[in-house]
């Protein structure tokens, strides 16, 4: 009998589980929910506003959003903005991102870029 009672109690345990209620109220649509697509002013807004306190500001880009994608124009001496500039737009919600900004040439001169190390 001994060797039966763990059986039993899982038997149990798995009876009671599938006997819980299940929330009628929701649907598994319900339960999966979709952020809106931002308009192209929520866009434009949210990149200015980043675009104010971001170190890329200080190149003076400029940007236009046209159902969803949002199209860069300008020049930079540091590469990575314009890297920068493609992600902010990204995460102020623009289905699509057309980068023309151009880097000077001290910019696109990898000898001149720090390596990361680390220092133990």
């Amino acid at each position: 009998m001994q060797r039966f009672f763990p059986i039993f109690l899982m038997a149990g345990m798995l009876a009671a589980g599938l006997a819980a209620p299940v929330n009628a109220g929701t649907s598994s649509r319900a339960n999966t929910q979709r952020m809106a697509t931002p308009t192209d002013s929520q866009i434009e807004a949210t990149i200015r506003t980043k675009l104010a306190k971001s170190k890329i500001g200080k190149d003076g880009f400029k940007f236009h959003v046209q159902r969803g994608v949002v199209t860069w124009e300008g020049t930079t001496n540091v590469m990575q903005h314009k890297g920068s500039a493609t992600r902010m737009a990204h995460a102020a919600g623009a289905a699509q991102v057309v980068n023309n900004i151009h880097v000077n040439g001290a910019g696109k001169d990898i000898s001149t870029l720090k390596k990361a190390s680390v220092q133990q």
